[in-house]
């Protein structure tokens, strides 16, 4: 283990202590040297590696830019969401962190197995339901089971356009396709997985207004084991030097010879004064610096490519690819 991790009242703790007097900071440090056995707790066995926190950290990071955008607009007031924390820790843990009455959005996540909690504190669910029927996005101090029918509907069907954003998230790691099945306010009632099971908690700070709160998401580590490798450096530097395989570029050299470009043969140019143009009129030569024996220009999509001569074929105007265009020179 790399060390013991120490909660903010003991560091608080530790910090008084050495500034007191009351620790020495070479006492400390013998005695750290000296003590080579440590305390080792079987159910917050470590699921993750750091490797792997990092890339979830990413992967929330832009559903939490994605989300700003979501909710700004579905809101219309500023919103900002920004990831404060990725921790593991046992799902018994996490039941216990969250209110005793809160807004929890139980998600399939399919092909992956087991669901996903999102955990909205309520001060964030009222303020969302207050923008959306016209308040100013106050979350006054309402309970949060006394949520009626519409609200409840208007609340889900707002946490369901979140589901989109998520999908997009996760896009360059995994395909899932995240659906919304179970909304409940009391965590007591959920049984998602074993209470000793790892989980990774995202948490989200959340600001609508003048009003913050945490979005919470809970993700079981049986979930997320399919595509576990996937979180890792290694697999990202595998991706970006991997070849695209004989399907990929079919498809490529397929939608490559769909598209149009614009072929336009150059009868030639020349340069004439404002004065010259502005006194044109019908009947008038422009002398053009290519002469009646000289192949045209064609251009593909602006650049030369080819030497033609111009012609007719039934009636109308056409030209014949002589050669391709020799750059630099004269043809």
């Amino acid at each position: 283990m790399a060390g013991d991790v120490l909660s903010q009242n003991e560091i608080d703790a530790l910090l008084s202590a050495l500034s007191t007097g009351e620790m020495d900071a070479q006492q400390l440090k013998d005695e750290n040297t000296k003590n080579r056995v440590r305390s080792y707790d079987f159910k917050r066995a470590l699921r993750f590696s750091k490797d792997q926190i990092r890339s979830l950290t990413r992967i929330y990071e832009n559903y939490a830019r994605l989300l700003t955008t979501l909710l700004s607009a579905q809101l219309r007031t500023i919103t900002q969401v920004s990831v404060v924390s990725a921790d593991q820790i046992p799902y018994e843990e996490f039941v216990r962190s969250v209110p005793s009455m809160t807004v929890l959005n139980v998600m399939s996540v399919e092909p992956l197995d087991g669901r996903v909690i999102m955990e909205v504190n309520p001060n964030i669910a009222y303020a969302m339901l207050d923008r959306i029927l016209g308040g100013k996005g106050e979350a006054g101090n309402k309970k949060i089971d006394n949520l009626t029918e519409i609200e409840t509907k208007l609340l889900r069907n707002l946490l369901d356009k979140t589901l989109d954003i998520m999908e997009e998230a996760w896009s360059s790691v995994a395909v899932i396709n995240p659906e919304m099945e179970e909304f409940e306010v009391n965590p007591q009632f959920l049984q998602v997985i074993s209470p000793n099971e790892i989980v990774v908690v995202i948490s989200l700070s959340v600001q609508i207004g003048e009003e913050t709160g945490m979005i919470n998401l809970c993700i079981p580590h049986v979930t997320l084991e399919p595509i576990i490798s996937k979180l890792s450096v290694h697999y990202w530097m595998q991706s970006s030097k991997k070849e695209p395989n004989e399907l990929e570029v079919e498809q490529i050299r397929t939608q490559v010879q769909g598209a149009t470009v614009p072929v336009v043969a150059m009868l030639g140019q020349t340069d004439i004064s404002i004065e010259d143009f502005l006194s044109l009129d019908k009947g008038d030569i422009i002398r053009l610096d290519r002469g009646v024996n000289q192949p045209l220009i064609v251009q593909v999509g602006g650049v030369p490519k080819f030497s033609a001569q111009p012609g007719q074929l039934k009636r109308k105007l056409a030209i014949q690819i002589l050669d391709q265009f020799k750059g630099g020179t004269s043809l």
